[in-house]
């Protein structure tokens, strides 16, 4: 058995696309995943279930949560892939100094290098953005509530989807994915 972080893209916010995390947690069981767990409100799980490709597993949740009423991305990514994001981090100091707002976004997709300077040149504020993957990480030294870097400009410039946590969730994750907590 693997263990994996899934997360949802824009449930519970602002009262829209609302999921209990019980129903949640209830939906992945009945896929035949393990010790499931949830994590905050914002739709952050973490399982264990049969070695499979992080896509499929994605589309069997993105399925199933449509019988909450909810269509909406989840991305998954393997305990071990996790750490691998935590361990990568391009913004130590500012991790330590201000967590909440260092966001890492795990994508869809692989954005290609002309994506990712395409990004970088559309940034009009203070923030930093580093490109790992399938993941960015994203300083906003000025908050996410005021930037123009919205998550709608990050995927029209790198051409694939993609979900915000702070780095404090993050690393809440790693813990709980490591059966820390």
């Amino acid at each position: 058995m693997t263990t994996y972080v899934a997360l949802l893209r824009a449930v519970n916010v602002g009262g829209r696309n609302k999921v209990g995390m019980s129903d949640l947690r209830e939906l992945a069981a009945g896929l035949g995943m393990k010790d499931v767990r949830s994590l905050l409100q914002s739709g952050n799980l973490v399982f264990r279930a049969g070695s499979r490709a992080t896509s499929r597993l994605e589309h069997d949740l993105e399925r199933a949560v449509k019988k909450l009423g909810v269509e909406t991305d989840f991305f998954v990514r393997s305990a071990s892939e996790w750490a691998d994001i935590i361990q990568d981090n391009p913004f130590p100091a500012e991790a330590r100094r201000d967590p909440g707002h260092l966001l890492v976004l795990p994508l869809k997709d692989t954005p290609n290098r002309d994506s990712v300077e395409a990004l970088q040149a559309a940034i009009t504020g203070r923030e930093a953005v580093r490109v790992k993957g399938r993941q960015v990480y994203i300083v906003y030294p000025d908050g996410v509530g005021r930037s123009r870097l919205t998550i709608t400009l990050i995927e029209k410039k790198l051409g694939t989807r993609g979900t915000g946590r702070n780095w404090n969730t993050v690393l809440k994750l790693g813990v709980v994915a490591n059966g820390e907590a």
